[in-house]
């Protein structure tokens, strides 16, 4: 089935607004879980409320909850989420941040008490978007083996950088797990009956599987690139873990939720923007003139893909599974059943 993003919008509204948030963080966290489903991002869109509203009811997420700022020094930022919706706290980690770094140069942002942000690649590409470059990484729950284990010792650790092109095009935006694949997007192939490649997932005894339920039934995932990607995420873990005060996954004090942090330099303070633009953007037309390998049709320049998408489907609709749909609704019958 296929959604329009206004009737969709509309519904994760009344889920928020049911759940305890107030109108305005209920259409603020709606529109940038649509947002992900417009760019083709599903695992990190609406299917999300379910966990939410989950997480409201046991205590973890505090729907009427709003965070707080403080600037322990120039040109940094410590947001307290005080369990605030994640992407609610997020969103004042990057106005703050963009603020200070047109003052300081740069800056950084760390976001503490902090529940899950949704798709990092929106706040970075904001940032962009604003003459910035952007990067925003986090640590979560352990769902990881470490390169050559066979257990859950790390988070799926997401990501993200971007920086801005020509003012008529989106950024260059780069957003990705430190796994091989998130956990949103195994979560999705699963509900739509598919295998995913193999090299993403362990099943309960260590062995390599591509069905994704067996993730579920206790296995693990495995860090994209072996050795590397298990790098990036042990150092996303250490920084992202305790800059927050969120703490390591797997060890004893770990506080739960996604240890962020953003940092931003403006490019202005170092070098003329329209040339920084003027360069990117050739560099970007310089890659899609790329002749294509055999059995490629073209070369794409990051973010674009996302682009494309968010058209196609502000125009066609926005796929989704009949499994998420009467999930979706299934939230709005457990309150209503309950009043």
């Amino acid at each position: 089935m296929k959604v329009t993003s206004s009737e969709l919008v509309k519904l994760a509204v009344r889920i928020l607004l049911d759940a305890g948030t107030n109108l305005v963080d209920a259409k603020a966290v709606a529109g940038s879980l649509v947002e992900s489903n417009l760019t083709g991002h599903d695992s990190h869109g609406v299917r999300r409320l379910v966990d939410y509203v989950a997480r409201i009811r046991d205590g973890r997420i505090d729907p009427r909850a709003r965070p707080g700022v403080d600037h322990p020094r120039p040109g940094t930022v410590v947001v307290r989420g005080n369990r605030a919706l994640g992407r609610v706290a997020a969103g004042v980690a990057t106005r703050e941040l963009r603020a200070l770094t047109r003052t300081h140069g740069s800056g950084v942002a760390v976001i503490q008490d902090c529940n899950h942000v949704g798709r990092l690649g929106e706040y970075v590409g904001f940032l962009a978007e604003h003459d910035l470059v952007a990067l925003a990484f986090g640590n979560a729950d352990p769902t990881v083996a470490p390169y050559g284990g066979r257990e859950r010792r790390l988070g799926t650790n997401p990501l993200a950088w971007a920086a801005p092109r020509a003012a008529d095009r989106p950024p260059i935006v780069v957003d990705w797990a430190t796994s091989g694949v998130a956990e949103g997007k195994l979560a999705v192939a699963r509900d739509r009956g598919e295998r995913v490649p193999e090299g993403l997932v362990l099943d309960a005894d260590g062995r390599p599987t591509t069905d994704p339920g067996d993730f579920y039934a206790g296995g693990a995932l495995l860090p994209f690139g072996g050795h590397k990607g298990y790098g990036l995420s042990v150092l996303i873990e250490v920084v992202g873990g305790l800059l927050t005060g969120m703490g390591i996954g797997s060890l004893p004090g770990y506080r739960g939720g996604f240890g962020t942090v953003l940092v931003a330099v403006d490019i202005g303070s170092l070098t003329p923007v329209e040339r920084f633009r003027e360069q990117a953007e050739l560099f970007c037309r310089e890659l899609a003139g790329t002749p294509p390998a055999k059995g490629s049709g073209e070369v794409l320049v990051p973010g674009e893909p996302e682009a494309r998408t968010r058209r196609a489907r502000s125009r066609d609709g926005i796929p989704m599974t009949e499994e998420t749909w009467r999930e979706l609704h299934g939230l709005l019958k457990a309150k209503e059943a309950t009043t």
